[in-house]
């Protein structure tokens, strides 16, 4: 079953990347001012530590907003579509690798992929200062999770690889809620680690839940992002291919980094720019802004 798995993730991830290749072929003439190798130092950066367990959003929105490459508008939509080929290839290292029990992961993955179905078309219509809530908010909740675990406050863990009962329909319920949610920019990551932490499991088996519900849902959800032009091409292609070539090298060559200090400024990094866009939120749309998404005002 495992490798049934795999394979159709695999192939969920060439059909992605055929589809995404032919919109930006198709918009090649009308490609967003942005500088590539910013966003493709970002794209290395956020998935090497993405691998490590850190995540890739959060500090992603916090470069993107700094460096002023994309707009807030389409904000949720560059994070999704531009994360998907490197979390389909860090879900095929780790679901080889790390046992966990067939049904636990099949309902989780189909949990988190429903939810995304349903949240993405939602997100992708949101006017700008919506999103800049919802992400603010979002920064909030991953700082949250992030101190918790670092702080040892989230009690549970233990050696299963297996839910069953009532934990395991508390498990489905939850991805499917967090596949929802990471369609608005909240990550899957850190939640979905405490969640199988505090349910009793190992948790080495976070690491094929976490990343195989988001290489599951990603392509789907990511396609309704594509399809309505929610997203920034340019900057998805720029950080995709150095991205998944981090992963590549987070997942095979480093076994250990002294991460408790990095974690520490990615949390006050994120803090700020969560700060910055509650103040966007409120703020008069810019001539910008205007011209370039009224229908997002």
């Amino acid at each position: 079953m495992i490798t049934i798995i795999w394979v159709t993730l695999l192939l969920l991830g060439i059909g992605y990347i055929i589809l995404l290749a032919r919109d930006v072929l198709k918009h090649k003439a009308v490609l967003e001012n942005i500088n590539i190798y910013i966003t493709a130092i970002i794209g290395f950066v956020v998935n090497f530590f993405d691998v490590l367990g850190i995540g890739a959003f959060a500090p992603q929105t916090a470069l993107l907003k700094f460096t002023k490459q994309t707009d807030d508008a389409i904000l949720p939509g560059t994070l999704n579509v531009t994360n998907t080929i490197p979390v389909v290839i860090q879900a095929l290292i780790f679901i080889q690798i790390i046992e966990v029990d067939v049904l636990t992961l099949v309902l989780m993955l189909v949990a988190a992929t429903m939810g995304a179905l349903m949240g993405a078309g939602f997100i992708a219509a949101l006017p700008v200062k919506s999103i800049r809530l919802i992400m603010g908010f979002a920064l909030l909740v991953t700082v949250g999770f992030m101190l918790a675990t670092k702080m040892n406050w989230i009690q549970g863990g233990g050696d299963a690889i297996a839910l069953t009962g009532y934990k395991l329909m508390i498990a489905v319920a939850v991805n499917f809620l967090l596949g929802a949610l990471m369609t608005a920019g909240i990550g899957l990551y850190a939640p979905c680690m405490a969640l199988v932490f505090a349910l009793g499991m190992s948790p080495q088996v976070a690491f094929p839940v976490m990343m195989g519900s988001c290489a599951f849902l990603m392509p789907p959800a990511s396609a309704k992002f594509i399809s309505k032009g929610a997203y920034n091409r340019k900057a998805t292609v720029a950080m995709a291919i150095p991205g998944s070539v981090a992963v590549l090298i987070a997942a095979y060559f480093v076994k250990s980094l002294p991460l408790d200090h990095l974690k520490t400024v990615v949390m006050i990094v994120i803090l700020i720019t969560s700060a910055i866009m509650f103040k966007d939120a409120f703020k008069k749309p810019t001539t910008n802004e205007l011209t370039s998404h009224p229908d997002k005002i």
